[in-house]
């Protein structure tokens, strides 16, 4: 493990909010994790695993250890019917991605330029374009910190939901993600229902298209972490009943909805924001992104008080006009643990 001298952790979340943190040590094996967690000098106080800080917004300073996940590699089992890869927690998820692809390992493609590692993937399960984590995973490896005991989860006792595992809930908080398993069949059927990729022919199109075309959207509609801070997609987009969803029809009848089962579909929570008009709405250092509503962003020195207010004037106004309640996908961390949206502005 490497203890960092600096405390600042602005350049280890993607929103670059000014906080700091007691302590900021690496992790590159699975020793590295349970040396930190028996040590005496950290016992005692909170810690949080971060792999790129992607989808974090830490609200105060820190009180506690940021363990950074630095565990590598990319192991290939290559068979008849599937490629299988065993990837460590720490490799970059993008990074991944193209990898796969230039390798010719398709499944992965409609999940491009997601910020964030590859251990981040199941916590939240990451989606996009029709594609979720749970749809090519095959296994988790944790790691019980309390225990020392490392543990393989198979995918169905992962418990995906909708942004949503066993590792936001029931393992949050004593165990750790060091490795990844993912299964790609060989009979790729590509997803293309979804937005610009509906352009593609299911006969013609090609991983490396889809790809290109994902990471052609995303930059043009998202900005970019480096550049501008953000968490990307801050809200979940919202499930409703289908009484609901002829409720909203009636007075907004061009609303993307989307079936989830035979009782509820899912809105475009970022099409909420925009018919409320609030793309480019700022308070302090914080505004909805002018691209894409579903993000807020750092518009420049930004402080995390600046964003919770921000989120809680998107939540009151949305529900105000469509009656939905939005839910932050954003993690929001406090001082020493995770918290929300209400419990920061109470």
């Amino acid at each position: 493990m490497k203890v960092l001298h600096e405390s600042g952790l602005a350049p280890y979340h993607t929103f670059g909010i000014d906080v700091s943190a007691k302590y900021i040590i690496e992790a590159s094996s699975v020793e590295d994790f349970l040396a930190i967690w028996r040590d005496e000098t950290y016992q005692e106080v909170p810690k949080l695993v971060v792999g790129q800080g992607s989808n974090l917004l830490f609200c105060e300073d820190y009180q506690g250890v940021i363990v950074l996940n630095r565990i590598k590699g990319i192991d290939v089992v290559d068979n008849a019917e599937y490629v299988d890869l065993h990837v460590g927690g720490g490799e970059d998820w993008h990074g991944l991605v193209s990898w796969a692809v230039d390798n010719g390992f398709n499944g992965l493609e409609n999940l491009a330029l997601i910020p964030g590692c590859v251990g981040s993937s199941p916590i939240q399960n990451i989606g996009a374009y029709g594609v979720e984590i749970k749809d090519v995973c095959h296994y988790v490896d944790v790691l019980n910190v309390q225990t020392g005991e490392s543990k393989r989860l198979m995918a169905d006792e992962c418990n995906f939901g909708y942004r949503d595992s066993i590792f936001k809930r029931e393992l949050k908080d004593d165990h750790i993600i060091t490795a990844v398993g993912f299964r790609l069949t060989k009979a790729w059927s590509p997803q293309i229902s979804y937005g610009p990729l509906a352009k593609f022919s299911l006969d013609t199109v090609t991983a490396k298209e889809i790809f290109d075309e994902v990471c052609a959207v995303r930059r043009e509609k998202l900005p970019d972490p480096k550049v501008t801070g953000n968490a990307g997609s801050f809200f979940k987009n919202p499930i409703i009943s289908l009484a609901e969803r002829t409720r909203l029809l009636a007075d907004y009848p061009s609303m993307p909805n989307y079936p989830v089962d035979g009782e509820h579909c899912k809105l475009a929570a970022g099409w909420l924001i925009d018919q409320c008009g609030l793309k480019g709405h700022q308070i302090g250092g914080a505004k909805v992104h002018p691209q894409q509503a579903l993000v807020l962003t750092n518009a420049g020195d930004a402080t995390a008080n600046d964003v919770l207010h921000l989120a809680q004037y998107v939540v009151d106004t949305v529900k105000a006009k469509f009656g939905v309640s939005l839910e932050h996908e954003v993690r929001f961390i406090a001082h020493n643990a995770e918290t929300n949206l209400t419990e920061m502005l109470q």
